[in-house]
């Protein structure tokens, strides 16, 4: 059976009606009770029976409105996390309406998560050995008696194979990210940086980022590589509150190519064996858990490639 839940004019009409209604009733039974009890006895029952009333009232609107939507923002919130519980109570017609859009929308969200999960596992698996053994060929080959023309292309294979290996397991390190698995919170002092070439300047070690070490970690690890891969020698990590400034003083990054460093497979180093997934990842898991990215203009004296991440 249905159950019966009231429209949302009618609980703010009803609401309005019984606030006017208290505030007459209490007025008409002022004038009556007064001469009787006394006009200082009467307004002090008056008041604490509307009072009461008024508490009634209260009650009934938070249980019709406001526990409802506190249980779709949580229940969203969970979601984002991974793993979340369906309100049990919708109060009024149009907020079950609303629920309904939002839960299917995160079960929609989800189901295709999994199926994109699923599907990059399977393909990544599956390409796996063949590329490893056109990996082993090629170098077969190479120690073979070829000509020069021959060699050249054995080369360009194995080159071209050991590339397909890169962008699946970039793609691997994609899908994981996806996941919502890193929430928690660290400081930048917990996380015992070592530039691999990189002179860090680090400002705000100790303030604390919500964000798990393990997903810190893996989202400065590709922002340090890509910054080296461009021949940047020192880099600035600059915590604020809920904010993390990244930069470098390598060349920074050309007007044409700003739109599209977020964007999978994009790089300017395919030659060099770049896979234009690194910054995607670190999109990924920001967004994952609640947190952007966003190329910003560099502070002064840093000529680099300037990232803010903003965390929720």
């Amino acid at each position: 059976m249905r159950k019966w839940r009231p429209p949302l004019w009618l609980v703010l009409g009803g609401a309005l009606a019984a606030t006017l209604a208290f505030a007459l009733a209490g007025l008409v039974a002022l004038r009556y009770l007064g001469p009787e009890i006394g006009f200082r006895a009467a307004a002090m029952a008056l008041a604490a029976l509307i009072g009461l009333l008024t508490l009634g009232l209260a009650w009934l609107l938070a249980r019709l409105l406001l526990r409802p939507i506190q249980a779709l923002a949580r229940y969203a919130a969970e979601t984002r996390q991974g793993a979340a519980e369906v309100p049990a109570h919708f109060g009024t017609r149009e907020i079950y309406a609303m629920a309904q859009g939002v839960i299917g929308m995160a079960q929609a969200l989800q189901s295709r998560e999994a199926t994109i999960r699923s599907f990059t596992d399977h393909v990544t698996h599956e390409l796996k050995t063949p590329v490893t053994a056109l990996i082993a060929a090629a170098e077969l080959l190479e120690d073979g008696d070829l000509a020069p023309g021959d060699r050249a292309l054995v080369a360009q294979v194995g080159s071209a194979a050991r590339q397909m290996q890169a962008q699946l397991a970039s793609l691997r390190t994609m899908a994981a990210a996806r996941e919502p698995g890193h929430h928690g919170a660290c400081r930048l002092a917990d996380l015992a940086l070592h530039g691999a070439g990189l002179r860090l300047e680090i400002v705000g070690a100790d303030r604390l980022l919500p964000l798990a070490e393990s997903g810190m970690r893996l989202c400065l690890k590709h922002l340090m590589e890509n910054a080296i891969s461009h021949g940047a020698r020192a880099m600035r990590l600059e915590a604020g509150p809920g904010t993390l400034l990244v930069v470098d003083d390598g060349p920074g990054i050309s007007p044409g190519n700003r739109p599209h460093v977020f964007e999978p497979f994009f790089t300017t180093r395919r030659e060099s064996g770049g896979t234009g997934m690194g910054l995607a990842i670190v999109a990924s898991l920001l967004a994952a858990h609640g947190a952007t990215i966003a190329l910003v203009p560099p502070p002064e004296n840093w000529p680099g490639a300037a990232f803010l991440i903003r965390f929720a």
